[in-house]
């Protein structure tokens, strides 16, 4: 196999799946030396990919610089239109103001007719009830997770005791009437999950956990699915015993 052609290999097989990819699977599947992955790796970036992940952890392909920008289909552009109507609708005020940017962006971007089409789209969205708005900056707490750093949580409980947590922060989920924080505890040892509007104050600090984020928060969402049905949930946030 020439080296071109297996440069071609690593971008088809980059795009299967959600990733990460790991060298020595790609290495088994091309039928070369985990050493020669990672040396195509390199190559494909120094070309315009954009690849995440490193040696020891894996690889995910997050911008194909060979694939052609993509339009949209009628009920694609629907459903773009409902969810960012919806994010407006329950995020904090600097998610929202994305959302309605990305609206903008996206009808500046668009054919005469889809343009015409998002601009009087047949869904909306509205909540009648919303979250608790949080004491803290949810966009701080998205850059940590993003950062992938730990932070210190004053965390008040449903009886009002305030504890604090030292914990990695994986990712934040929004329900019908609460918005959560998914997390490792140091305290617990264990995945918990946080109301962020009982928060009372948060800092961010220099331990980072890079890069077990994403593995971290596909496990605790496998456990959280199984907790739910494994009960009756008796709120809308109820993941079993992990729920603080």
């Amino acid at each position: 196999m020439s080296r071109s052609h297996r440069l071609f290999q690593v971008m088809q097989l980059l795009r299967q799946g959600v990733g990460p990819h790991t060298a020595a699977g790609l290495a088994q599947d091309l039928g070369v030396s985990a050493r020669s992955v990672h040396r195509d790796i390199a190559t494909l970036r120094e070309m315009g990919a954009i690849i995440d992940g490193e040696a020891g952890y894996g690889f995910t392909l997050i911008e194909d610089n060979a694939l052609p920008p993509m339009g949209f289909r009628d009920t694609e552009l629907e459903a773009l239109v409902l969810g960012l109507r919806e994010v407006q609708q329950i995020g904090d005020p600097e998610l929202a103001d994305a959302a309605a940017e990305a609206l903008r962006k996206l009808q500046a971007r668009l054919p005469d007719r889809q343009a015409h089409r998002l601009r009087h789209s047949a869904l909306s969205a509205y909540r009648f009830q919303r979250p608790q708005p949080p004491r803290i900056s949810l966009a701080d707490l998205r850059r940590a997770t993003w950062d992938e750093v730990e932070v210190r949580l004053d965390y008040c409980d449903a009886h009002g005791a305030v504890t604090e947590r030292q914990v990695k922060p994986l990712g934040l989920v929004y329900f019908d009437r609460s918005t959560v924080l998914i997390a490792w505890c140091g305290l617990r040892d264990d995945v918990r999950v946080f109301r962020v509007d009982r928060i009372a104050g948060f800092k961010v600090t220099t331990f980072s956990f890079r890069p077990h984020r994403v593995p971290m928060l596909r496990d605790a969402l496998v456990q959280m699915r199984e907790d739910r049905a494994a009960c009756t949930p008796q709120s809308d946030m109820a993941p079993g015993s992990s729920a603080e």
